[in-house]
């Protein structure tokens, strides 16, 4: 029989005491792909509250 692997949960950083501030280059290119487009929260593993932060920072 195949053996499944449970993938591990990715946990939102922000709410682990990680801020996302637009100033921070490496953090926040954890959030932004190469096209300079923002990741989407399956990606990112950010719950909602703080994706919708995310999107705000950049602009």
């Amino acid at each position: 029989m195949a053996e499944f692997y449970r993938k591990k949960k990715k946990i939102c950083q922000m709410c682990a005491g990680k801020s996302v501030d637009y100033k921070d280059v490496m953090i926040i290119s954890k959030y932004i792909n190469e096209k300079g487009k923002i990741m989407p929260r399956r990606m990112t593993g950010a719950c909602a509250k703080h994706q919708r932060n995310i999107g705000q920072q950049p602009k």
